[in-house]
């Protein structure tokens, strides 16, 4: 990295200077005295934005903190939090293990106060872009008909290409869980699940009733494609999904939500526009068929097939026509009563 240009990290609106650390590893970290890795250097100056509150003893700011990051403030034997003390001279005060509450920082100095808070939201940035994504914005594309037309293009496809490297019965997606995904959520307890719902209504005020006029979109799911460059190296394979009037509002649609998702920051950048797309075969669910697209397995450990020949025969497949009324915010690892993903909230256009 080069040292005159760190990489700047959006924060909530606000730009962090990032410099260097190196991570430090260690065992067992589901312990109590987990380390996580060194501080991450930022910019100390005092922030607007941030709310500090003068008191009797000089200054305080609380910072809302899902539970499951107390340990990466703490570190091993409390190392981070001392060093994060001692540096800007406060006081930290963290709820308990498991209790849901905010974090207290006070000090003499508004300056060391500001200080403290911008390390630990630097610090935590970092550690939630690691965690696992626990849900996912979706619409369903279950309608009965499209499951009907999968189910047939899969017994077409294990019946004539079975012999193809690779393709066998478990690669194939669940029909009840067809869906189109816009983008990944790290939402780790019920005050962050809470301000993504309440996020999705105010997109849904926005912007989604203009764009809508209260109607639901219909949509066509025809045609095959892949993921990556090699046919015949094939990991994700995917119906495309375009309106049927030939119109972008549903592009519109998804690519505003990935935008004011991201700034909200309960969603990470994986790419600049949405595709419009619902995975049909991926080879993730060799190991395990209730794993999502886009979980961070291992590569390595997954095993590709030859999908040249089912892109020949199903390049213009017609899964049929569905019509598009409510965005999810999907729970990753669930089902309902229909066998789609349990929803922790959601919007209707019409």
């Amino acid at each position: 990295m080069d040292v005159l240009r760190p990489t700047l990290i959006n924060i909530h609106g606000r730009i962090y200077r990032k410099n260097h650390v190196k991570d430090q590893v260690y065992q067992n970290e589901e312990e109590d005295d987990f380390t996580c890795s060194g501080v991450v250097d930022c910019m100390d100056e005092p922030c607007d934005s941030v709310l500090i509150e003068q008191t009797e003893q000089g200054y305080r700011c609380t910072m809302d903190v899902p539970s499951a990051l107390y340990k990466y403030i703490i570190g091993k034997k409390a190392e981070t939090k001392r060093r994060l003390e001692t540096e800007t001279r406060t006081s930290i005060t963290i709820p308990k293990h498991g209790v849901e509450g905010p974090i207290v920082i006070t000090g003499q100095q508004r300056a060391g106060v500001a200080s403290a808070q911008t390390r630990i939201e630097v610090m935590l940035d970092s550690f939630r872009r690691k965690q696992p994504f626990t849900h996912f914005l979706s619409f369903a594309i279950n309608h009965r008909t499209i499951q009907e037309q999968f189910v047939k293009f899969k017994e077409e496809v294990l019946e004539s290409h079975s012999q193809d490297r690779g393709i066998d019965e478990s690669i194939f997606q669940n029909p009840a869980k067809l869906h189109l995904t816009i983008g990944t959520l790290i939402l780790l307890n019920d005050q962050e699940v809470t301000k993504a719902s309440e996020l999705l209504r105010k997109c849904k005020e926005d912007f989604i009733d203009k764009l809508t006029d209260g109607k639901p979109l219909a949509v066509w799911v025809k045609g095959i494609e892949y993921m990556n460059d090699d046919p015949s190296m094939v990991d994700v394979l995917y119906g495309k999904i375009e309106m049927k009037n030939g119109t972008d509002k549903l592009q519109l649609i998804v690519d505003g939500l990935l935008e004011r998702f991201m700034a909200s920051g309960l969603m990470g950048k994986e790419w600049d526009r949405v595709k419009l797309h619902a995975t049909m075969m991926n080879t993730l669910f060799r190991r395990d068929p209730t794993v999502e697209e886009r979980s961070k397995q291992n590569v390595r450990e997954r095993e590709s097939f030859d999908a040249r020949h089912v892109l020949k025969k199903f390049e213009d497949y017609f899964f049929g026509e569905v019509e598009l009324n409510t965005v999810h915010i999907s729970q990753r690892f669930s089902a309902d009563s229909s066998g789609f993903y349990t929803s922790s909230g959601s919007i209707n256009f019409s």
